[in-house]
């Protein structure tokens, strides 16, 4: 999404203005509902843009005949979701008279609030607007007479989502209008599959059959049951850590970020494995299986499958030590209680939290000492850690721009002069790992192996305020992939670009791929300071910085 934003803002995209993606997605808030029919973390989203082209009235109908003309879902297992006010802004009844002209009944229609039915900005400000939702009505019984969508009751599965983007929200909150209107449509990918090749979950498609057979196999083998949910939890982990590891940013498990994130699901494989009593490694034969089924359409994931199948090697020796600690602090808390006694839910969540025990283990284990585990307890514990979590875990994958103003814009035109500036010191053979900037500092990762010196880094300040007192100008050109290559441009990640691309040139210090906003001469950047270089992870350091007028 950042990386639309300015063309969404009315600038020209080298595409043109109506725009097609498939993209993949990590999506961090539905860890825990991961195992039933249709939530995961990896999945492909596919999309259709429009910048400022067509609107509202041609995007739902073209929706619709998608939808039923050319996957032959039927029009009365469809219902929408529509925009119904705030107090601020007015319900969206065109849209709603829209779905009813096309052939939906009042009833599949909903309306309902800014939480159900509005997208965006991406940062702190940007684009957004409300939105109209599309979902399979499963033809499972109402929950309730105001069952619908948003009850999330199962009934329902959401499939597509219309956004319509014609508002920018300012830094105080407010929304004026954008001087264009745009379409952006998310469809999941794994969700349709289902759908129209008449499954019941989404592990039953072709997609997750590789893997599934796989464990299958292992298990079988071995003579093991994995319980079923745990069974699909392990298939769609192994498919999520494996396109993280395999994304070329090289992110590795950690106890920050994305490292975060990935070493959580890694660690919630092994328990499950050795659950279910397959105590040996592997999470690298099933792997594999995702990097040969997938690599033909992401071929970073067969570039980097070394690192990948090795990074899932370390995290399974690493926690299975703590598996072990983790037992024998289990006993210990279960000696103290005796024979009768209770554990408390805060203990029963430390072992769940700090070395990964379900809570069904622990509860076995409390049986085997003659104990209980205060289940309220520590359901109230889960809850709050889950409430932290879901809170926290969307910005764990955020990069790009926090907003779209001109500080930040200025910024992202640093994080050029700091990339060019490192390849100068360090070599070219530095490469941009990603980058998160705000409005008040920019914080940039790059391929290297070592930590800077003190005179690297006065090195690398010093090009970047020589570019700045330069007050040279950012030029921008539109040219194919492969001339931008050929003209000496560095780009991020080759494999996402589209036929046309823009490349952004601050002549003699920098020449990138890139499609973010920039300031129009660096010397509007004023003079910039290193306020830190750290490791980032394995292989990658990151630097955070500022500029000051």
């Amino acid at each position: 999404m950042h990386p639309l934003v300015p063309y969404l803002l009315g600038e020209k995209h080298p595409g043109g203005k109506r725009l097609t993606n498939v993209q993949k997605c990590i999506r961090t808030c539905d860890i825990d509902e991961v195992g039933d029919d249709t939530h995961l973390i990896f999945f492909e989203m596919l999309g259709n843009w429009s910048l400022g082209d067509y609107f509202k009235q041609e995007s739902v109908p073209m929706s619709f005949d998608f939808l039923t003309k050319y996957l032959k879902i039927p029009v009365t297992r469809l219902a929408v979701t529509v925009f119904g006010g705030d107090g601020t802004l007015p319900a969206d009844t065109q849209t709603g008279r829209l779905w009813h002209s096309l052939g939906l009944a009042h009833e599949q229609i909903f309306y309902c609030g800014r939480e159900d039915n509005w997208w965006g900005p991406a940062g702190q400000t940007g684009p957004c607007g409300p939105d109209t939702e599309i979902f399979y009505d499963t033809g499972s019984p109402k929950c309730g007479p105001d069952c619908g969508p948003a009850c999330g009751c199962g009934k329902y599965v959401e499939i597509w989502n219309n956004v319509f983007l014609e508002y920018n929200q300012e830094a105080d909150g407010s929304l004026s209008d954008l001087k264009q209107k745009n379409i952006d449509t998310g469809m999941g990918l794994e969700r349709v599959l289902t759908i129209i090749n008449g499954k019941t979950n989404v592990y039953e498609t072709e997609l997750f059959f590789p893997v599934m057979k796989k464990l299958d196999e292992i298990s079988g083998e071995l003579g093991k049951t994995i319980p079923e949910k745990d069974r699909r939890i392990l298939c769609e982990h192994t498919r999520a850590v494996t396109f993280i590891l395999g994304d070329p940013k090289k992110i590795s498990p950690s106890n920050t970020e994305q490292g975060y994130i990935l070493r959580r699901l890694i660690r919630r494989m092994i328990r499950l494995l050795k659950k279910s009593g397959l105590d040996a490694n592997y999470l690298t034969e099933l792997s594999e299986i995702i990097i040969n089924q997938y690599q033909n359409v992401y071929p970073e994931l067969g570039e980097n499958r070394s690192f990948i199948l090795e990074q899932l090697q370390k995290e399974y020796v690493l926690f299975s030590k703590t598996l072990d600690s983790g037992l024998k602090k289990a006993v210990k808390y279960l000696s103290a209680a005796g024979n009768g006694g209770v554990l408390s839910g805060e203990l029963a969540f430390k072992l769940y939290d700090t070395y990964g025990f379900p809570i069904e283990f622990t509860s076995e284990l409390a049986a085997e000492y003659g104990c209980s585990v205060d289940l309220d307890d520590f359901r109230q514990k889960f809850e709050e850690h889950q409430n932290r979590s879901r809170q926290g875990a969307a910005g764990k994958f955020a990069g790009g721009l926090a907003d779209h103003s001109e500080q930040t814009a200025r910024l992202h035109t640093a994080t050029h002069l700091l990339n060019g500036a490192l390849r100068r010191v360090l070599g070219s053979g530095v490469s941009q790992r990603g980058s998160n900037i705000t409005s008040e500092r920019l914080r940039f990762d790059f391929s290297f192996d070592r930590k800077l010196t003190a005179e690297e880094l006065e090195q690398v300040c010093a090009i970047v305020n020589e570019a700045t007192a330069a007050k040279l100008n950012v030029i921008c050109e539109e040219m194919t992939p492969e001339e931008a290559y050929r003209s000496g441009a560095v780009g991020v990640f080759s494999e996402k670009y589209d036929n046309m691309v823009k490349v952004y040139t601050i002549p003699g210090y920098s020449r990138e791929i890139c499609g973010g906003p920039h300031a129009k001469n660096t010397g509007e950047l004023g003079s910039f300071r290193i306020l830190k270089e750290e490791a980032s992870s394995a292989g990658v350091r990151r630097i955070r910085a500022v500029i000051k007028e």
